[in-house]
């Protein structure tokens, strides 16, 4: 009817729940997710065995990585799973630190909200907060780093390889991480582009050692030659790229042929053969020694290269065919006809073929400027090889980072320690101070997780900083996350990425304001032979 209210129907079966208890379940889920995660951080950090459905076994102290494999039925617990993820594809790093910050975040509003404080009291002080623990963090707490130091960088790529299962060899790691990252740096137009999706592949390989992990200067493919006629090792090689078939191209669909004499059907094949025939002729003008399709290299095709003396190897990935033309120099040509002498690739030194374990992998090595690589890494099992990938990733991450935004925060839960310093010298009481106190669970779970007294611990912290007179620059003493004592980070050469930072904070205090803000959860299930229910159910019920 006109100018009436909307009705909102629910059927039975759809549950609603509001205000107060909801708040309070949400807060709830979200501290049993931070718990969970909480024995993760720092160097003494916790491994976590997850059992898929399938029956695989993952074991891992990456936050994102454990948050991935856990199936929760929560929709809060959901959001704050998701939230890992956002950091993880973000920056790479810290996934561990923004679920651990969020659940305290979450927390720490509890006491008010059982004052009958309104959320959007405490929504709004959270977002004052965390506006002046960005001020901060810019303005006082960050030092900015020489990009071509080289010693400082391998500092801050180690604390972040230092929490981590890689960390019995991580300067192996840092080394790894920093040449990775320096092969497929790319500048142009004042523009630096670091991909390392795409251009800084890893290969996993069982056998060998962890320390036998390197980085190549240039491809691996998990290839072999088409056939065992061809050369295996060629310096200096003159490398194409194709992404056409070196076959007779064979109909879309059904083709049929009449043949009325019997000649006709030889003539057919003759056709055919020209053609293969043609396509080698304008590869063999080139005069290269390595052809690379993505498509198929059909017997005859085959025939003609070895007899050219040149190395054929097929079905190539468009991903690892980009990095090989980003190696040598090459460019990727769809037509054998377009072929030209500025298309061929001169710039790898080296290309072999090594059997590893059981397989045959193709080496393009020695290359003079590439800008794509490979990260090679063995070890014991595929276990402890997927837990080292991880951790590269962040190193990787954390390395990029650095090259993009050259500026870095002590480690250690000092920069918490400190932006809570300077939250509580605002004396403004409330949820604003209940955020500086949030900012405490770094440095305690740090202390908490290496065994210390933890009370004992931080209030000795929170003295130091406490009298820190602001000369000098900023107050750098933080936990060591191996013995619990309080140390200097600046001496310990622990320092985090400021953008990594950033992130958490960002991240976690807008989670924690967003699942603040819900005040009801209307679940809809649908019944066999029941009607619609939830949010359909409203609409149904509107005249």
């Amino acid at each position: 009817m006109y100018g009436q209210q909307p009705i909102l129907v629910l059927s039975q079966n759809t549950k609603r729940e509001s205000g107060r208890k909801v708040q309070q379940e949400n807060i709830n889920a979200g501290k049993a997710v931070a718990d969970l995660i909480r024995t993760c951080l720092g160097p003494q950090a916790m491994l976590k065995m997850l059992m898929d459905p399938m029956g695989g076994v993952v074991m891992t102290n990456d936050g994102n990585a454990i948050l991935r494999e856990i199936t929760v039925q929560h929709p809060a617990a959901k959001s704050m799973i998701e939230i890992a993820r956002t950091q993880d594809e973000e920056v790479g790093d810290g996934t561990t630190s923004v679920i651990v910050l969020a659940g305290e975040m979450l927390a720490v509003s509890e006491p008010f909200l059982q004052q009958q404080i309104h959320p959007t009291v405490i929504i709004r002080a959270y977002r004052e907060a965390l506006e002046d623990m960005i001020q901060v963090m810019q303005n006082d707490v960050s030092i900015t780093l020489d990009k071509n130091d080289r010693a400082k960088m391998a500092d801050v790529v180690k604390a972040c390889v230092g929490t981590k299962f890689m960390a019995r060899w991580s300067d192996l790691a840092v080394n790894i991480a920093l040449d990775a990252v320096a092969t497929v740096a790319l500048e142009e137009n004042g523009r630096t582009e670091i991909d390392i999706k795409k251009y800084a592949k890893v290969e996993k390989i069982p056998g060998g050692s962890i320390d036998d992990c390197t980085v190549l200067r240039g491809v691996m493919l998990n290839k072999d030659v088409t056939h065992p006629k061809m050369r295996r090792r060629i310096e200096n090689p003159r490398i194409i790229l194709l992404d056409c078939s070196l076959e007779y191209k064979k109909g879309e669909s059904q083709t049929n042929v009449e043949i009325s004499g019997e000649t006709d059907f030889t003539k057919l094949l003759q056709i055919e053969e020209e053609y293969v025939k043609r396509i080698c002729d304008d590869i063999i003008a080139v005069k290269p020694d390595l052809v690379f399709t993505e498509k198929g290299i059909s017997d005859l095709a085959q025939h003609y290269l070895v007899n050219a003396g040149i190395t054929a190897i097929r079905r190539l990935r468009k991903t690892d065919n980009l990095r090989v033309a980003r190696a040598c120099g090459a460019t990727i040509v769809n037509r054998t006809e377009e072929l030209s002498e500025k298309d061929v690739g001169t710039g790898a030194g080296l290309f072999e073929i090594r059997k590893m374990g059981d397989e045959y992998f193709t080496f393009i090595t020695e290359c003079k400027d590439p800008k794509a690589c490979t990260i090679l890494l063995r070890g014991a099992s595929k276990d402890i090889l997927n837990e080292t990938e991880r951790n590269l990733q962040d190193a990787l991450h954390v390395a990029r980072n650095l090259m993009l935004e050259p500026k870095l925060v002590p480690g250690g839960g000092a920069v918490e320690m400190a932006i809570s310093q300077a939250l509580t010298r605002k004396q403004i009481q409330g949820p604003y101070r209940a955020v500086a106190q949030a900012l405490e669970i770094i440095p305690r779970t740090l202390a908490q997780n290496c065994g210390a007294n933890t009370i004992r611990t931080l209030t000795a912290l929170r003295a130091k900083h406490a009298s820190h007179s602001g000369d000098g620059g900023p107050c750098t003493w933080g936990i060591n996350g191996v013995t619990g004592e309080i140390v200097d980070m600046k001496v310990e050469g622990v320092w985090e990425p400021l953008s990594v930072k950033m992130q958490v904070y960002k991240t976690a205090v807008e989670t924690a304001i967003l699942l603040l803000r819900i005040d009801d959860i209307v679940s809809g299930s649908k019944k066999r032979g029941d009607g619609v229910t939830g949010p359909a159910a409203a609409a149904a019920g509107q005249e």
